[in-house]
């Protein structure tokens, strides 16, 4: 079995690769950089290029079984300062590829990741279920939604094999910080750099947060597994608060010596305040459960960090 990873040279992608590598499949993944991401398992083949690129994706699904599509040009903050380069970086490609997809019935599954954490928009309840209302307050969310819709589409119309992952928060190991996503990753890194941190919306906030060796888990249980036609989250089910990753991570840069500097803002119109996923579906589908604790995770999270250089020139 042979797998095609969009964007599989980014922080999901190389584990979600070495993942599926580590359980016998062929990994071919497709990224946007000229050269071979470093990190990349050498065990995968790689292919640079853009993939709104028909000739490109013609090519690569004549190859394979089935495709993960991890690529995503832009974050919510970016969306929100340029919602059209949004869509036209974004919309057009991934429709391109399931129309492609959908012309091959050797394709067995085409998984999709959206995103769990800007989809549903604010809460009405908490932990979200997939059939919870989609109103989602960012351009980004928008955008991934509708990508959703033109792939329930496809299925319905010409049966692509399509089944979309709603992850929650995904940290780790490997998460570049200062990237508009990550706020783990970042939060950390600057503790550890004595950086000054930023937080939005302080203890109002509570997120899902999903260490990546479970996220990519729960992806490959929806590449195996999954309904097609279906949509599943990806998360822990328990909420924690800004502050009390901070705390987390506050502790870890005391013992280190560090004083954390941590500066207090209100929260921004395009984040929601609460965004906690059930994963009972893919839990009854699949048989997924997370493994990895927040407490434990964190601590993985900067240990990785700590073993790193000096970050300021990845800002």
């Amino acid at each position: 079995m042979t797998c095609l990873v969009i964007g599989g040279g980014g922080f999901i992608g190389q584990w979600l690769t070495r993942h599926l590598l580590d359980r016998g499949r062929s990994v071919v993944v497709l990224g946007r950089r000229s050269q071979r991401p470093e990190g990349l398992d050498a065990r995968a083949s790689y292919r640079a290029g853009d993939y709104g690129d028909r000739v490109l994706i013609d090519s690569a699904l004549d190859e394979v079984d089935e495709v993960v599509d991890l690529a995503y040009s832009t974050v919510p903050k970016s969306s929100f300062e340029d919602p059209v380069y949004d869509i036209s970086t974004n919309l057009p490609q991934c429709v391109g590829l399931m129309q492609a997809a959908a012309a091959r019935p050797h394709i067995r599954r085409l998984v999709l990741v959206s995103s769990g954490g800007t989809v549903y928009g604010h809460a009405e309840s908490t932990p979200l279920r997939e059939d919870h209302a989609t109103n989602p307050v960012s351009p980004y969310g928008i955008t991934k939604l509708a990508i959703e819709k033109y792939a329930l589409m496809f299925h319905r119309l010409q049966a692509l094999p399509v089944v979309i992952a709603r992850p929650a928060n995904a940290y780790g190991e490997g998460q570049l910080p200062y990237r508009g996503q990550g706020f783990i990753a970042t939060a950390g890194a600057s503790m550890r750099e004595g950086r000054p941190l930023t937080v939005f919306g302080g203890a109002q906030v509570v997120r899902d947060y999903v260490h990546v060796e479970d996220v990519v888990s729960g992806i490959t249980a929806v590449l195996d597994a999954g309904r097609t036609g279906a949509c599943y989250n990806i998360g822990s089910g328990v909420g924690h608060s800004t502050q009390a990753v901070l705390s987390m991570l506050s502790a870890l840069a005391q013992a280190a010596g560090v004083t954390p500097i941590v500066e207090h803002r209100p929260a921004r119109p395009f984040d929601v305040l609460v965004n906690v996923l059930d994963s009972t579906r893919l839990q009854a589908d699949t048989g997924w459960q997370p493994r990895v604790a927040l407490d434990a995770g964190v601590v993985r999270t900067w240990r990785w960090l700590s073993d790193l250089g000096s970050l300021h020139g990845q800002a």
